[in-house]
């Protein structure tokens, strides 16, 4: 097998096993589990002091889970993220932030 047809091959694999492209940040919001805490929608979080995070400025929500991800922000209910942040990369914060801020409140 050439490298072109292992790279296809590979290619493939992950479309067909579910793993969300770059870009996709709805399919990663539910994917990584943030409407657990957050609702469907962002708009209806599980417990009372959890945030409602739909329509959320982008750029303040992929700081959050950035310094959550990395330990730079431990308060609040940060530790119930902080296990979910190490299955997400960093392109998946952006594409999520993003996806975030364009929910509807």
């Amino acid at each position: 097998m050439n490298v072109s047809t292992l790279l296809v091959a590979l290619l493939l694999a992950v479309s067909v096993s579910g793993v969300a492209n770059a870009g996709d940040g709805a399919k990663l919001f539910a994917e990584k589990t943030c409407t657990a805490c957050h609702g469907k929608d962002g708009n209806k979080p599980l417990m009372p002091d959890y945030p409602k995070i739909a329509g959320q400025n982008k750029a303040y929500v992929e700081k959050q889970m950035a310094d959550i991800k990395s330990g730079k922000r431990a308060n609040g209910n940060s530790a119930a993220m902080k296990g979910v942040m190490v299955l997400v990369s960093d392109a998946e914060i952006k594409d999520i932030a993003e996806y975030v801020s364009k929910l509807k409140p």
